[in-house]
């Protein structure tokens, strides 16, 4: 089954609709780059794809387990790179909730993160800095 269709709106714009929900996002190119930047670049969601599939899997990873993170965030920085242009650096700073994880716990957590597929898919030159933030 496919899994998205993409419109050209003009003025550098697009409409993704994904094809099961039925759900849309549009993408406007960035300022920098000749665009009005009222929306995702399409490099924002290469890099907010990277938080959101962490945060998937390490949540699957915490109902494999009995655990709960519930509430956890992502902030997302992306670093563009030039010659050629493009996302040089994804640094992802995880703030996870106050839960009294153990160490076994936080690895196995961490573990995840790092071996989600889109952290696995993306190219070896691109940094990828993961922040994990504790709470106690």
């Amino acid at each position: 089954m496919k899994t998205s269709k993409i419109i050209y709106r003009g003025e550098l714009r697009t409409e993704a609709t994904h094809l099961r929900s039925g759900q849309t996002i549009i993408t406007d190119a960035p300022p920098d780059n000749k665009g009005k930047g009222e929306a995702f670049s399409p490099t924002d969601l290469l890099a907010t794809s990277l938080g959101n599939c962490m945060l998937t899997i390490m949540g699957i990873a915490a109902g494999n387990h009995g655990l709960n993170i519930d509430g956890a965030e992502a902030e997302i920085t992306k670093i563009m790179a030039a010659e050629p242009r493009r996302v040089g650096e994804i640094i992802v700073e995880l703030k996870m909730p106050a839960n009294n994880y153990s160490d076994k716990e936080k690895k196995l957590l961490e573990h995840s993160a790092h071996t989600c597929p889109v952290a696995k898919s993306l190219s070896a030159g691109l940094k990828q800095t993961v922040i994990f933030n504790w709470q106690s």
